[in-house]
């Protein structure tokens, strides 16, 4: 209901050694897109090819008639992902808002940004869904953030996928996609790797490894996998004289089973694991008045320590069956989510306190507890791709319980609860059904020349009890809620192969987001109604220079309607609104160039311009605002290089540099919106690699950037004056060494 959301290394050792001998890299790096064995790097004088499921078919990337981006598994290591905002203004038209932690997380694609509880984009794990449909879980702000080792890529579609994907995919769709077990190959790996923040207390760390084992040769086999990373902190409390408050640590395990009995069947089963614990986040104070900060620009004077964790346990399996004339797939799912986010509203609940009980001021501890158990079960027959005419079909369904515990604490600054405690306590326990039929149709004119025609039907119902048990900020009682909803979303398309290498395509995708109940507060409405959402684009996908180059452009306007926000009563409830229309439109640009067999550079960019068309009360906002937290420009140059050393040793430099723009952190017309400068960021990698072991240099933030990635009002919840900011930096500068070894 509320609205919230030492082990010490010398930097100037291993820190700054580093970072000189990168330097060095001739370029910034687009690296290769599958990694292996050190001594199975082999150069290609053209660009490889990308497979991806887009269209949940196994295609070449060249030819879906749809913006995709895909990030290979040796970028991921090259550079360090641990998290997803490390790929913030990596991808075009794609932000990335960073909560202070790993997993505090939401993701905008062209201009749609998540101004509701809920998410405008659905994360996948291969073919099946995570995180929660419904309002009542709060999905917006907390994306599936994975610890990314030991995946084979990450595809990002742009624009709406509601036709093939459902609920939540209106802004796109961000998918992991999980190596398969070998059949045939035995194979392992292992490594470890240490890290130097700049002004962290301590010293960073990872270790990981994988194994591939064939229990029966051609026909059954396992692959498992386990990281541990740890991120020290830097930032510092100064009213609790704690330093480096923010460590973070990340856990993932994974395990899968392939078994092919014979050439037309194959069943994965696959378990996962993830588990994020964060001491504190990296939230840094702000002078309400001045933006400056208020004790150091790495540092707050919080009285509560803002932990947060979150757990997600993942089993799924997923049948292919080869029926000679149709392929047929069953992709089954149960996910557990368990989430504890630790809040305080001390500046905004602590002023109740003197006023209603002449005390001095104290602190309130606010902690926010999500559960979510999610069953979903995918059936789809797909045409074989001879013929003039493909053809899929499918049917889909989910069934989703979550939990929501709040409570506000009144209480001293030593910790003493007052005679008001507590605020409030309150439970939103929910529920989610949704049955979906959905197909695609494409007829083939001829070899240059298709149209295809898609349909998505969805009903969904939705229930939820608002039991308020303690507290004066909403009335004690039970108060249930209950919502239906039938949608139906559309595709339409055509594709135009101008040669071999060159193909335009239109397309007409339409989206949408579950309404559902609402929070029962005075004079709110009961529900809140779907948002959704049309998108126009027309693209061209080009193959250059013998292969040796390529271009992606698309040019798209989106229009958006009712749209979904979260809104506040003037004691800081929070509660679901609709507000007017938006509409963005854009331009996306991705290119790779082989200059040579050993160097690879890319360059991507976008322009986006969204904006209110309607007036937005909740948002303070008027026709013609552009929508928060969206830059108008991003762009992200890449390199790679690769060469040869003596005694049978290879190596390998690049880096990349990502930019975003100016973007504000409201609407235009809203008194506390505040800008936020346009950013850059730096990152080195160098290796070498000889026979089964390869060595590993990175620097993150080469150049210290210290800007901000978010920033948000902190305000008064007697008065409703302003009290202070909150933000988040860049993480400071990090220098890494990793060793890898494969067996």
């Amino acid at each position: 209901m509320h609205n919230q959301d030492r082990r010490r290394l010398d930097p100037n050792a291993l820190g700054w050694c580093i970072a000189l001998a990168l330097s060095a890299a001739p370029g910034i790096a687009l690296a290769q897109d599958a990694a292996a064995e050190p001594d199975q790097r082999k150069p290609s004088a053209t660009l490889e090819t990308v497979t991806v499921t887009a269209q949940k078919r196994v295609e070449d990337e060249r030819k879906v008639p749809a913006a995709i981006s895909v990030v290979g598994e040796q970028q991921l290591e090259s550079q360090h992902v641990t998290q997803l905002s490390d790929l913030n203004g990596y991808l075009p038209a794609m932000t990335i808002d960073d909560g202070g932690t790993p997993g505090q997380t939401s993701v905008s694609l062209r201009g749609i940004p998540t101004l509701g509880p809920s998410a405008v984009v659905a994360a996948y794990i291969d073919d099946t869904p995570l995180g929660s449909s419904g309002n009542l879980a709060r999905s917006g702000a907390f994306l599936l953030d994975l610890l990314p080792y030991d995946i084979e890529r990450v595809e990002v579609l742009r624009g709406p996928q509601g036709t093939l994907y459902g609920a939540s995919a209106m802004g796109g769709l961000l998918k992991y996609v999980l190596k398969d077990p070998d059949l045939d190959a035995h194979e392992g790996r292992a490594g470890v790797g240490v890290s130097n923040v700049k002004g962290a207390d301590g010293t960073g760390w990872n270790a990981r490894a994988s194994v591939n084992a064939p229990l029966i040769p051609g026909k059954l086999a396992l692959r498992a996998s386990f990281a541990n990373e740890f991120t020290p902190g830097w930032v510092d409390n100064h009213f609790s004289g704690r330093q480096g408050i923010n460590d973070t640590h990340q856990r993932s395990g994974l395990a899968s089973v392939l078994w092919q009995p014979n050439d037309d069947v194959r069943l994965k089963v696959t378990a996962l694991h993830q588990r994020i614990d964060a001491d504190d986040n990296s939230l840094v104070t702000l002078d309400a008045l001045t933006l400056q900060p208020s004790f150091g620009r790495d540092a707050t004077g919080k009285p509560v320590r803002e932990r947060f964790e979150k757990q997600v346990d993942y089993l799924a399996a997923t049948l292919n069956w080869d029926l000679q004339w149709a392929d047929f797939v069953s992709a089954t799912s149960y996910s557990k989510t368990d989430l504890l986010q630790v809040n305080d509203l001390s500046k905004t609940y602590g002023p109740v306190i003197p006023a209603i009980l002449g005390e001095p001021e104290g602190r309130s501890v606010f902690p926010l507890t999500l559960g979510l158990k999610k069953w979903t079960q995918e059936f789809r027959l797909a045409s074989k791709s001879e013929g003039p005419v493909e053809w899929l079909l499918g049917a889909f369904y989910t069934h989703e319980r979550s939990t929501n515990h709040q409570s506000a604490s009144s209480e001293s600054l030593a910790g003493v609860p007052t005679a008001l405690d507590p605020l409030l306590v309150a439970d939103l326990p929910s529920s989610y059904r949704e049955h979906a039929l959905f197909g695609n149709l494409t007829y083939k004119f001829s070899e240059r020349f298709d149209v295809t025609a898609g349909l998505r039907y969805a009903s969904n119902d939705q229930s939820f009890k608002q039991i308020i048990s303690a507290g004066s900020l909403a009335d004690v009682g039970v108060t249930p809620g209950a919502s239906s909803e039938e949608v139906v979303t559309y595709l339409l398309g055509s594709r135009w192969h101008l040669s071999d290498d060159d193909m335009l395509y239109l397309r007409v995708a339409s989206g949408y987001r579950p309404g559902g109940p609402n929070i029962a507060l005075p004079g709110v409405p009961p529900t809140v109604d779907a948002d959704s959402l049309v998108n126009y684009e027309l693209g061209w996908k080009s193959l250059l220079l013998d292969g040796r180059a390529s271009i992606d452009l698309a040019a798209y306007r989106i229009d958006w309607e009712d749209m979904q926000l979260s809104a506040s009563t003037p004691n800081g409830l929070s509660y679901f609104a609709n507000a007017g229309s938006a509409r963005s439109e854009g331009i996306e640009l991705t290119s790779a160039f082989k200059l040579t067999p050993n160097l690879l550079v890319g360059f991507n960019a976008s322009y986006t311009d969204a904006k209110l068309r309607d007036q937005a009360d909740s948002l303070g906002g008027a026709a013609g605002d552009r929508l928060p937290g969206i830059p108008k420009w991003t762009m992200a140059a890449t390199a790679d290089y690769n060469f040869a050393l003596p005694a049978g040793m290879s190596g390998h430099v690049g880096g990349s540099y990502h930019w975003l723009g100016e973007r504000k952190s409201n609407v235009d017309s809203n008194p506390q919106a505040v800008s936020l400068a346009s950013s850059g960021q730096l990152n080195l990698n160098a290796d070498v690699s000889k026979g089964r072991w390869t060595l590993r240099l990175y620097v993150r933030n080469l150049t210290d950037n210290r800007d901000y990635s978010a920033i948000s009002p902190v305000f008064n919840g007697i008065t409703g004056d302003l009290r202070e900011w909150q933000a988040v930096r860049l993480q400071p500068r990090t220098v890494g060494l990793e060793f890898d070894v494969w067996f």
